[in-house]
């Protein structure tokens, strides 16, 4: 749906993929219309709504109070202050904000979800959201503190207070009040009536938009991975034909089979990795009459051989993940809802993160998995009896005077090690809250922030892998590399040079980090994968 040259989408309520959440999030110039089709809808249920107030119907956050107060009838008369107490009352996170992106793509999510008219928001008031992104308009959102039980109430409710004039936002870079943002704006406060606070903060679109984020970086990370794991069994001299496609098709999970067609098609001209029918023949001709110790086994280490079964599967998670997620935040996550094709209104559940929570740890344990393999990778490159006979710690020149790449690897470890830490679920932790009425919760933005967390993680160690990787691939000689791992290798010595010694790591690893995390390895290679 979203054009990259305009940089603008329109909602309806259906059709919002994990991308246009990613692209549309990265900049204050996107904008966003939204369908006639939804105008309509949502009309319609403001109407319908109104009619039900009419007729006295006892409504959840329209005529009763919420959360631990639910027993509570309120006249309809105090709607406003219900509703303006709501949203202050919730609005109870701490810590640093969340980045900018991730509030962009809240905003969007949340509007894409109040689009499929089941809410009950007024037009106005859904028109002045709309407003407030477009206009550019970041709400100031403390990033802990969510049960992701009614949703992300307290970081959707930060939103709510800008809207409504109060809090703190930053426009055109500048953190204002929500009042004078608003106004250098041109946007008039929201005047909230029933139920239009509880539709604006009752729902998932934070921990949902964060997800969707996650899910394209980490889709992008894999493929820059299978490019860099290529240069790196160019480095460690691996063999090419375990990877062949017609192995892998005797074990038929989607994931593994492209995951071994890529990294055939990149290793294919490669001069650098070894032919197995080579090692073979060179076995056999010791003729041992007795068993014989040999310097070259007929198979790779697991980290190598097994890379298509390890990344294999976290290929398969992330489109379980991205279907979850673009379910999510296409749907209407509000309590109630007000179903017009059904002259009904419904109370239910739809605002709970579980869902979303889940698809957030098996991201990190994808993540954490990647960590392992990257880590181990690491490990052959440093230790000279497993790395087909480079120098120790890749320190060519001065060796013992100079320690090389050793330094590196305590950051990787280190950092391998504090993934397996966080790595924990958080699906389960829940803890009962609200007089015992949110008594089970999703935890679902605490996870997405937790697998946030793991990905900044698993970016420096591959970026230590793809410096070892390159600086592997100089000593064995850069001429042999394939075509698509050569201008990696170019690219990445345009940052880094070939360490003959002993320097500050860090300054490399952030920039390598950063490489890792753009798509410039997929852009330099020039690798195109071919569909299983």
């Amino acid at each position: 749906m979203a054009s990259e040259n305009s940089i603008q989408i329109q909602l309806n309520g259906n059709e919002l993929t994990t991308y246009d959440v990613f692209k549309i999030s990265q900049s204050t110039e996107a904008k966003i219309t939204i369908a006639d089709s939804s105008i309509e809808k949502i009309s319609n249920s403001r109407d319908l709504l109104e009619k039900f107030v009419d007729e006295e119907r006892v409504i959840y956050g329209v005529n009763t109070s919420m959360g631990g107060f639910v027993n509570w009838l309120v006249p309809i008369t105090h709607a406003h202050e219900l509703q303006e107490n709501l949203i202050a009352s919730v609005a109870s996170n701490v810590g640093d904000y969340l980045d900018d992106d991730i509030v962009r793509a809240s905003m969007l999510v949340r509007i894409n979800s109040l689009a499929r008219g089941c809410s009950g928001i007024s037009i106005e008031n859904f028109n002045k959201l709309v407003e407030m992104f477009n206009s550019g308009i970041i709400p100031c959102v403390p990033s802990k503190g969510s049960l992701g039980a009614s949703g992300d109430l307290g970081p959707l409710a930060a939103i709510a207070l800008v809207a409504t004039g109060k809090w703190k936002a930053k426009f055109q870079g500048v953190i204002l009040s929500g009042e004078e943002a608003l106004k250098k704006a041109g946007i008039t406060p929201m005047n909230l009536s029933f139920k239009e606070g509880l539709s604006l903060i009752n729902g998932t679109s934070v921990m949902a938009a964060y997800g969707a984020i996650l899910t394209e970086k980490t889709k992008q990370l894999i493929s820059s991975y299978e490019i860099i794991s290529c240069l790196s069994f160019e480095g460690l001299k691996a063999m090419r034909k375990p990877f062949n496609p017609i192995v892998h098709k005797e074990k038929p999970h989607i994931g593994q089979l492209q995951t071994a067609k890529n990294i055939w098609k990149i290793l294919a001209d490669s001069k650098m990795d070894q032919d197995e029918q080579d090692i073979e023949h060179e076995l056999q001709s010791h003729h041992p009459s007795a068993p014989f110790k040999t310097d070259t086994p007929i198979e790779d280490a697991y980290s190598i051989r097994c890379t298509p079964h390890i990344l294999g599967p976290i290929r398969d998670t992330l489109v379980w993940i991205e279907n979850i997620i673009t379910n999510e935040i296409n749907s209407s996550n509000d309590n109630p809802l007000i179903l017009t094709e059904h002259q009904e209104i419904f109370h239910n559940g739809h605002f709970h993160g579980q869902y979303v929570s889940m698809a957030m740890d098996y991201l990190s344990i994808s993540l954490t998995t990647l960590s392992n393999l990257s880590d181990r990778r690491i490990d052959r490159f440093m230790d000279k009896s497993n790395n087909n006979n480079l120098p120790p710690f890749l320190c060519k020149e001065n060796p013992g005077l100079r320690l090389g790449l050793m330094g590196g690897q305590f950051m990787a470890t280190s950092l391998t090690a504090e993934n397996r830490s966080l790595c924990t679920p958080l699906s389960i932790q829940s803890l009962t809250s609200t007089g015992d009425f949110q008594d089970i919760v999703s935890l679902g933005l605490v996870a997405a922030r937790r697998a946030d967390e793991l990905y900044s993680n698993v970016s420096y160690i591959i970026a230590f892998e793809l410096l070892c990787a390159s600086q592997a691939a100089d000593i064995r000689g850069v001429h042999k590399l394939s075509s698509y791992t050569k201008p990696i290798h170019q690219f990445v010595r345009e940052s880094v040079p070939y360490l003959d010694y002993d320097t500050c790591l860090t300054p490399y690893l952030e920039k390598l980090a950063k490489i890792v995390k753009s798509d410039k390895i997929i852009h330099e290679s020039k690798f195109k994968e071919d569909a299983c």
